[in-house]
């Protein structure tokens, strides 16, 4: 790993990419080097009260916008990128959600349509309050309020497809994108397989927070202030994202049905549990079903996402992941933080 450089990178609006893969880097990183990249929310900053419905403030395919891509020097197709997030901050001091016709878990859709009237399109607006910790929900027919913790992730990050391949930032897949789990939280360090040179990473769409499932479709949309830092590991690939908590290490399915992305998640993970372990495939996948954790990301993307998660006490004798890059990258992270970058 090289010595670390900070880069600062705040797009303006004709900057933002809606793909991964199809698009020219706007900069270039070195394993060790801290970015902090400005993003926006998932609908470009242009829903910002109850009257901007998206329907008539936002223009299809421009949404879900990203920050990037990233040039990561050193990345090939068979390496691995580690990003460790190192910190998620809310850009302004509110956030939107909406529901809108034929999205979400509890509508009709274009891959599920039935014979009912669209679900009517409605927008929230949250007040995020920082000192405080919290965000305001505020129901739009009674005067019902709850004060929920504030937990900023980031909902769509990944690197370009293989096979020169541009995929829609709505699409969660092998190479990351709208993956929609909060465990993609300040803390986490995410291994995506590199499939293409330099891996080109863009990330956006990030959320005060959100349930699991995010069953209408639309978090606390925020735009953010993300700092990570990135590494290259080089001849070890992944097949599938994975996250490494200081708890936990998870895998990530994305498919349709919700069952495919279980079983993916759940593959990957047992593989992964007897890579690191040394225990026999069958021991492992027993492991996982008596000790595992499934929280599920979204069930309303082109995929939905589920995540397989274990605690690393419970894995024996277990060498670290990825030769301990979470551990390293939280180190230098803290570096970081006290010595200010260079």
């Amino acid at each position: 790993m090289s010595g670390m450089d900070t880069i600062v990178y705040r797009p303006v609006r004709d900057e933002f990419a809606y793909t991964f893969g199809g698009r020219m880097p706007v900069a270039h990183l070195r394993s060790g080097d801290l970015l902090e990249v400005v993003t926006e929310d998932c609908f470009g900053g242009l829903v910002r009260g109850p009257a901007d419905l998206p329907s008539r403030v936002c223009r299809m395919p421009y949404l879900n916008p990203v920050s990037g891509p990233f040039f990561i020097e050193d990345a090939e197709p068979g390496d691995t990128l580690a990003i460790h997030l190192v910190s998620i901050t809310p850009a302004r001091d509110w956030g939107v959600s909406a529901t809108f016709p034929h999205f979400g878990a509890l509508t009709s859709t274009a891959h599920t349509p039935t014979l009912q009237p669209p679900l009517e399109e409605r927008v929230w607006v949250y007040e995020i309050d920082r000192p405080a910790g919290v965000v305001r929900y505020q129901a739009t027919v009674s005067d019902h309020t709850v004060d929920l913790p504030l937990d900023p992730m980031i909902g769509t990050i990944g690197v370009a497809p293989g096979g020169f391949e541009a995929r829609s930032t709505i699409v969660p897949d092998t190479h990351g994108g709208n993956l929609d789990t909060p465990e993609l939280r300040a803390g986490t360090t995410l291994y995506l397989g590199v499939a293409m040179h330099g891996a080109m990473l863009a990330l956006g769409d990030g959320h005060a927070r959100q349930g699991e499932g995010e069953a209408s479709g639309v978090a606390v949309e925020i735009a953010t202030t993300t700092t990570l830092i990135v590494d290259v590991i080089k001849g070890v690939s992944t097949p599938w994202p994975r996250l490494e908590t200081d708890r936990e290490i998870m895998s990530i399915g994305a498919a349709r049905p919700l069952e495919d992305a279980y079983r993916i998640a759940h593959h990957d993970l047992v593989g992964w549990t007897a890579t690191l372990t040394g225990l026999y495939a069958l021991d492992a996948y027993q492991l996982v079903s008596q000790a595992g954790r499934a929280p599920i990301g979204n069930v309303c993307d082109p995929n939905y996402t589920i995540l397989a998660a274990v605690a690393k006490t419970l894995l024996p004798s277990a060498s670290a992941p990825y030769g301990g890059a979470h551990d390293r990258l939280r180190q230098l992270a803290a570096g970081a933080a006290v010595g200010g970058g260079s």
